[in-house]
């Protein structure tokens, strides 16, 4: 019998493995184990600390077993006669259904553990499936593709884009009426929408610069989209300062609370009362750890300052891709068509903004997760479906205002990020000169209470503390230079 090997040297051997399954076999010669490994973490992170076995255990027969006898089921207990498109459906729904299934067993994990890897698998399988869904309609005409949502949907026969409503006439009238009527469910979509956006981007720079460069999206594209005309303190008052501007602060101060707690998790199965039980399950679905992030360091190099500049340039466009394609296709805001692609937008870019970060800030991260790769793959098939199918509406593009809205997208997005790097320049001097401060008093203190009793110090507070050390501070100089001055004499 062999010796064990190490926990390290099983760990090494297991990511290359998984590398030569991945095709990286000729090019493993690139990659240092430390590489691997952090590409690894963000691409495939591993769960730690398990307390319930049963869920983390593999259980590919098991199911297997299950979905094969589901099919089985359903194949011969229902109708095949009953019409052509409830065939059709339900063959669609079980390729959906067992194309998840593979994903959960095939797919990496991403950067997230919580509540359970498997759930984002699915995530990362969805995203595959909306992905080859959109690259089959993009080989379809016009008409194909509405008659496809027809068939899915027949209500959206009866909608046209020209009904949705105006918020840009008669923007004189300024009432509290007709600011209250525009607090409608869009505004409360602002609002959760930007705070979930600040819990992503945990960057109060890079939110703000999205959101002043939205609104000037906006303005630059209200010819083609008329649902962007707005009035002036809609745009600016109600949208960028309340909407936007709370969103924001919610989402940065949820996350300072989570930043700020201890996160040291105890085993289900450690747990004696119901009560705690409970907890423990809900707070599953809570994070696991809580990163602080660092998009901007004082010392960034170039490449990395561009790269957050394009990270805002891409949100504009996943934005634009949202409205472009609901107008093209006709398809009413509160449409599930319309809801469904917003959450699963959503969920992508969590594992999605988690990998660019660790691809753009961390220089021994070599390749750029798979999830985000995916990503770029969706917001970019969706801008090509937009322009191929909405020849009619670019036709009437005035060319001076996007070459206008591309310069200004550009520059803002250069200038906001030099902001945020001169304002990180400065917050980490001023923080090293406070720690070095906080250094040399705490000396100062440990040296002054060697003097000290404990029962005259024990009801102290920092201020008087710090005024004990002052004073003696100053009557030590004052014993020095009347001793000076007796010498001199």
């Amino acid at each position: 019998m062999g010796k064990r090997k190490s926990t390290t040297e099983e760990n090494d051997c297991r990511l290359r493995n998984k590398a030569t399954n991945d095709g990286c076999v000729n090019s493993l010669h690139y990659f240092s184990n430390d590489e691997l490994n952090l590409f690894y973490s963000i691409n495939e992170r591993m769960v730690e600390d398990i307390s319930l076995e049963f869920f983390y255990k593999p259980h590919t027969i098991t199911l297997l077993s299950v979905s094969i006898f589901a099919v089985l089921y359903t194949a011969f207990t229902r109708n095949d006669e009953s019409s052509l498109e409830l065939n059709i459906w339900a063959g669609i729904c079980c390729v959906i259904f067992f194309f998840l299934v593979i994903s959960v067993l095939a797919f990496p994990n991403g950067p997230f553990t919580r509540p359970h890897p498997a759930i984002w698998r699915l995530v990362f399988g969805l995203s595959v499936l909306y992905l080859m869904t959109l690259l089959f309609l993009l080989f379809q005409n016009y008409q194909t593709v509405k008659a496809i949502m027809y068939w899915f949907y027949p209500d959206l026969r009866s909608f046209r884009i020209n009904t949705e409503k105006e918020y840009g006439v008669n923007c004189s009238d300024i009432t509290f009426e007709r600011l209250w009527s525009h607090m409608d469910e869009f505004a409360v979509g602002h609002f959760l929408g930007w705070t979930m956006k600040a819990i992503l981007v945990r960057h109060y720079g890079i939110c703000w610069t999205i959101s002043v460069t939205w609104e000037i999206t906006e303005v630059a594209f209200a010819h083609l989209l008329p649902n962007f005309v707005e009035c002036w303190w809609d745009a600016l008052i109600l949208d960028v300062l309340l909407c936007n501007g709370l969103g924001i602060w919610l989402g940065m101060y949820i996350c300072r609370i989570l930043e700020m707690r201890t996160y040291k998790w105890e085993s289900i199965k450690n747990i004696q009362s119901t009560t705690g039980k409970i907890q423990r399950a809900v707070l599953q679905f809570t994070p696991e750890s809580w990163t602080h992030v660092r998009w901007l360091d004082p010392n960034c190099t170039y490449m990395r300052f561009f790269a957050v500049a394009e990270l805002v340039i891409f949100w504009q466009i996943t934005e634009l891709n949202t409205f472009f394609l609901k107008h093209i296709f006709e398809i009413p805001p509160g449409h599930p068509l319309s809801i469904g692609r917003i959450v699963l937008i959503g969920l992508i870019v969590a594992p999605t903004l988690r990998q660019y970060y660790t691809y753009v800030t961390d220089t021994n991260c070599k390749r750029v997760g798979t999830q985000c790769w995916v990503f770029g793959a969706i917001m970019f098939t969706e801008a090509i479906i937009c322009v191929k199918f909405g020849l009619n509406l670019f036709a009437l593009t005035q060319v001076h205002k996007i070459v206008a809205w591309v310069l200004i997208q550009f520059l803002l997005s250069i200038i906001c990020v030099s902001c945020c790097v001169l304002w990180a320049k400065r917050n980490h001097k001023t923080q090293f000169y406070r720690n070095i401060h906080e250094m040399v008093t705490g000396k100062r203190i440990r040296k002054h209470l060697r003097t000290r009793s404990l029962e005259d110090v024990k009801f102290w507070n920092r201020e008087d503390l710090f005024m004990s050390v002052f004073n003696r501070q100053q009557s030590t100089k004052t014993n020095e230079n009347q001793v000076e001055s007796k010498k001199s004499s």
